[in-house]
């Protein structure tokens, strides 16, 4: 288990030498003490990164492209390792951190492929006095700050396709999961990447980390997934340097129901998108619309499976549910289930937090939510689904879009030309019509309002990552 930070290529203790521990979220228990990085860390960092990526934006395509499958078939090779790590600090079900090892290798095997169809274009000026030449360079050097929902993947979603574009990047992973994006770091360095490329500067001290990195003259971009009020401040640091951004915020999902579903479906749709890797996911459903004639089945349904996940740590057999990250989420849980209460829902299953050790939370369904309850505005993050019935398709798109963030929707119905219009109108990135999963590498990740900026994965992806350059020329 590698708990030192790396930089250029070498995994060393930090400057001053300071480590912080690292909880299994199932146990409270500490399971490894990591470097605790400071800014002049991140300065080396950068300045190694700088460095580094002027010789690898010279490094022929095929040549990155290669690197970067070989590190897909290591990720492979090594997924229940990576598994394994996944659920020792982040503590989610360790068929869901099987999961999340798939998908997050798969965006080195995609932008293997992608970085040698980097496209340019030539054309002839309408005027005929010159030629248009347009190509794309790499961006530089990228500071990358990643969340602890998807230690793995929101690294590789990232990571994948700057390498692939001919950057250098220096990554902030979550102080509560930092041991993942270490050793995807050290099979990174076993494929063949060069010394200084990825450089990985774990720290307790976000802010100065920040702010130390965003002021460095190398640096050009600044990518970050987590919440929208931390996006906020970021974006506000980046202004100052007018750094380019790519933002992956939070989101309050709407999964629509309509009285011609397919019930069943529509209630396995809803466990997907609610109950994947513990609930704690960006993507998941936040607020469950019900068309009225079928709101109580509905609730009565999603209630019973509900009550039949079990809870328990990750790495027990059958577990669907794992530990909260911290206490501090268990607490919020319950303080939105009070005031969901308090204005007149009721508890269909669940409702209450599970005695430790260990950071539990009962799989919760709640029944006759009030929009205007605060639980409707607040991205749970958490194993509680709150049911809101509907009585006709333009009252569920004004409270679908009842919010400032847009990165998610669901909508199941028999009736297609229904679903795809509902989905047209719902303001978000991403909707899964009839479906309960939307996220795979070959697909723009992304939200629109303040679920975001920029896209990641599909086509798009890479050239968040590169510069678009004009040149000017006659023959």
């Amino acid at each position: 288990m590698q708990t030192k930070m790396m930089i250029d290529g070498t995994f060393s203790d930090t400057a001053s030498g300071a480590v912080f521990e690292v909880e299994d979220p199932a146990t409270g228990e500490t399971i490894a003490e990591v470097a605790a990085g400071g800014p002049e860390d991140v300065v080396h960092a950068v300045a190694k990164a700088h460095v580094a990526q002027q010789r690898w934006a010279a490094t022929p395509p095929r040549d990155r492209s290669e690197i970067l499958r070989r590190t897909w078939e290591l990720m492979v090779a090594h997924a229940d390792e990576l598994a394994g790590l996944i659920t020792a600090e982040n503590g989610k079900p360790l068929s869901d951190a099987k999961g999340e090892v798939s998908y997050a290798a798969e965006f080195f095997r995609w932008n293997a492929e992608e970085a040698v169809r980097i496209r340019g274009q030539i054309g002839t000026a309408p005027a005929a006095d010159k030629r248009i030449i347009v190509h794309h360079p790499p961006i530089g050097v990228v500071v990358m700050i990643t969340p602890w929902n998807f230690p793995a993947a929101m690294i590789t979603r990232k990571l994948a396709p700057a390498l692939a574009a001919g950057n250098a990047v220096v990554i902030k992973p979550p102080k509560q999961t930092p041991l993942t994006s270490l050793r995807i770091g050290e099979l990174l360095l076993e494929a063949g990447l060069p010394d200084g490329l990825v450089n990985i500067v774990p720290t307790t001290d976000s802010s100065s980390w920040v702010e130390t990195a965003v002021a460095q003259t190398p640096v050009r971009m600044l990518s970050f997934t987590g919440s929208t009020e931390v996006g906020r401040i970021l974006l506000r640091q980046a202004a100052d340097r007018v750094l380019k951004t790519v933002m992956e915020l939070g989101g309050n999902a709407p999964f629509i129901v309509f009285d011609d579903a397919d019930l069943d479906a529509a209630v396995e749709g809803a466990m997907t998108a609610k109950m994947r890797h513990s609930a704690e996911t960006c993507t998941a459903a936040n607020r469950f619309y019900a068309q009225r004639g079928i709101a109580e089945d509905f609730t009565a349904a999603l209630a019973e499976r509900m009550g039949q996940v079990t809870v328990g740590r990750g790495t027990e057999e059958g577990v669907g549910c794992g530990p909260m990250i911290d206490a501090d989420a268990v607490e919020s849980l319950t303080r939105l289930v009070g005031s969901a209460t308090g204005d007149g829902a009721r508890i269909a299953v669940g409702g209450k937090a599970i005695d430790g050790p260990g950071h539990f939370f009962e799989p919760t369904v709640l029944g006759d939510v009030d929009h205007a309850s605060e639980i409707a505005h607040t991205e749970i993050f958490g194993p509680i689904a709150p049911v809101y019935p509907f009585d006709d398709v333009d009252a569920v798109v004004a409270m679908a879009n009842d919010t400032e963030l847009g990165l998610t929707g669901y909508v199941y119905t028999r009736d297609l030309a229904k679903g795809l219009s509902v989905s047209e109108r719902i303001q978000a990135g991403m909707i899964g019509l009839n479906k309960g999963l939307v996220s795979d590498p070959a697909s723009p990740f992304g939200g629109m309002k303040q679920s975001g900026l920029g896209r990641e994965g599909s086509t798009e992806g890479i050239y968040e990552f590169c510069e678009t350059q004009y040149i000017a020329t006659d023959w």
